[in-house]
């Protein structure tokens, strides 16, 4: 079941199961996967509320409050490669091959049918179901229907194990551009939000008792249960040699 939060204040939605971080492994070297931040529920409502896109610029506009006064912030590509550390620039591929991301799927051992719009992530061997989980719910704007994936966020997923070059940063630009442009709005990104916020402000007013969000991060109880296949999407049988290519 996806499990929404409704602020009537900003009329938006949050889900406590977007955008969390992996906490099981924090010696992964992937800062947008492992960075446990705290997000601030007046922060994010505040940027959502008055996020604007200017497609003259390319830039995603809005306001954070600071001792009392509205103070502009300003998001672009650039900046969230910058502020997220991801290992990719302008240039870098936003979609590799069709064949080749399914040739991988087949080789991480996926059962289930390649032809299809989504791909189901109770269909891959468990090593790869368990990064698939990760990369779904922490980097992708999936925010519910965490059981299958798109195009693009398996090329996500291809590009991580197999150490090449990917633009995640233009991805993550532009489902927050997508979200503030669409007629119904969702806290999209709100841990990658905050650091940016934290990234231009670093004074912002905090208060921890009050005003936290509460984002499920995965950790040890999220592989127990991933450790299980439902009866309509039994474990593989089939044997396949784990391979993993990311040399830091």
């Amino acid at each position: 079941m996806n499990v929404y939060w409704v602020f009537q204040a900003s009329n938006v939605q949050f889900d406590p199961l977007h955008n969390i971080c992996c906490v099981y492994d924090e010696k992964l070297p992937k800062y947008a996967l492992t960075n446990q931040h705290l997000v601030f529920e007046s922060h994010i409502e505040r940027f959502c509320k008055n996020s604007k896109y200017d497609d003259e610029s390319k830039t995603i506009t809005s306001i954070v409050s600071l001792d009392g006064k509205d103070k502009p912030i300003i998001i672009t590509e650039q900046l969230v490669r910058e502020v997220l550390d991801f290992p990719d620039d302008e240039n870098s591929p936003k979609k590799f091959p069709e064949r080749m991301v399914k040739g991988f799927m087949l080789r991480m051992g996926y059962s289930g049918p390649l032809n299809n719009a989504n791909y189901l992530k109770a269909c891959f061997l468990k090593p790869y179901k368990f990064f698939i989980h990760s990369i779904v719910h922490a980097l992708s704007h999936r925010k519910g229907g965490y059981d299958v994936m798109r195009d693009y966020q398996m090329n996500m997923v291809t590009t991580l194990v197999l150490n090449k070059k990917y633009n995640f940063s233009k991805i993550v630009f532009h489902c927050m551009k997508e979200n503030i442009i669409s007629k119904s709005k969702t806290w999209i990104y709100p841990r990658f939000v905050q650091m940016i916020l934290d990234h231009a402000y670093p004074d912002l007013e905090k208060d921890e008792n009050n005003d936290l969000l509460a984002l499920f991060h995965i950790d040890n109880e999220t592989l127990k249960v991933l450790a299980r296949y439902h009866k309509n999407h039994p474990e593989s049988t089939t044997k396949k040699f784990f391979f993993w290519f990311y040399h830091g």
